[in-house]
């Protein structure tokens, strides 16, 4: 049995799809029992509720499980004591191995978050489990937010200047290669970049996807305090927007910059191109 923790977003869904199609048996832990029905539809065999933080909780959901992926909630204040609180109940569980779902760079400490994902790759370090450490990039389907301004009005909007470089990586081929590492022998001890194109500027990322949509659309930049004043109104919280207006200026001076290497590696492909992954979605929503 294998343990998803986080699995009710995108990531854990991707990864649940992925060890599925290899007939791997996932449990799935959730915050909140709504996620119950369509995790059980993807494949799920169980699934445990509970705050990532309940003892009692985390005790029932490593109990009998031969390894953990572990999703923490996106840009949590949590995540090092989240993490904590896992290795501990997996520990006592006896459960041997687990793979921690980091992000690329975490050595950038003006990013909030990347810099909490250092701090629990450090103490995993120090944890009596097996470990691999995957760091992807920004996602592919991070842009999808903007597809209906894309195919209404034309317009690619960022919250940085649109020459910003980023490398962006498709999730359905970082739940490939999570699937791979819980499922395959020989990543113990791992820590792999995921990442699936050059750095590409905010232009050449609209131009793609203009491309596919066969019709132009530009890159736009919008000030942090326009972004910041939706993001608010949307009901965001404090924290979120402080720690995602520090990454967009991080970005703004240093962009994310990746290699694609190690991803074909491990893949055994070449991975996705954006290219690629904007036709899949054209073609999808046609």
């Amino acid at each position: 049995m294998i343990l998803i923790t986080g699995a009710g977003g995108k990531t854990g869904k991707a990864i649940i799809k992925a060890l599925v199609a290899r007939g791997a048996p996932v449990r799935a832990f959730v915050r909140n029992p709504v996620h119950e029905v369509a995790l059980k539809a993807l494949g799920v065999r169980e699934t445990v509720t509970g705050e990532m933080d309940d003892p009692q909780a985390l005790s029932q959901a490593t109990r009998g499980t031969e390894a953990i992926y572990h999703i923490c909630p996106n840009v949590s204040p949590h995540e090092v004591s989240f993490a904590k609180a896992l290795v501990d109940s997996a520990a006592r569980s006896g459960v041997p191995r687990l793979v921690y779902h980091s992000v690329l760079h975490p050595q950038i400490e003006a990013m909030p978050h990347h810099w909490s994902k250092l701090r629990v790759e450090e103490m995993l370090f120090t944890s009596p489990l097996d470990i691999t450490i995957l760091q992807p990039t920004a996602y592919m389907q991070n842009c999808l937010a903007e597809w209906d301004r894309m195919v209404k009005d034309g317009i690619y909007r960022v919250p940085y200047p649109i020459e910003t470089r980023l490398s962006l990586v498709d999730l359905d081929d970082v739940a490939d290669v999570a699937a791979i590492v819980l499922t395959n022998a020989g990543h113990s001890g791992a820590t792999y970049e995921l990442v699936g194109t050059p750095p590409l500027s905010q232009i050449e990322i609209a131009e793609t996807f203009g491309k596919a949509l066969k019709k132009p659309v530009c890159a736009e930049a919008e000030a942090n305090e326009s972004w910041d004043h939706r993001a608010r109104a949307a009901g965001m919280d404090d924290h979120s927007r402080e720690t995602l207006t520090k990454m967009f200026r991080a970005y703004a001076r240093d962009g994310l910059k990746g290699n694609c290497n190690v991803l074909g590696w491990l893949l055994g492909r070449p991975p996705t191109s954006l290219a690629g992954f904007a036709a899949r979605i054209a073609a999808a929503q046609a």
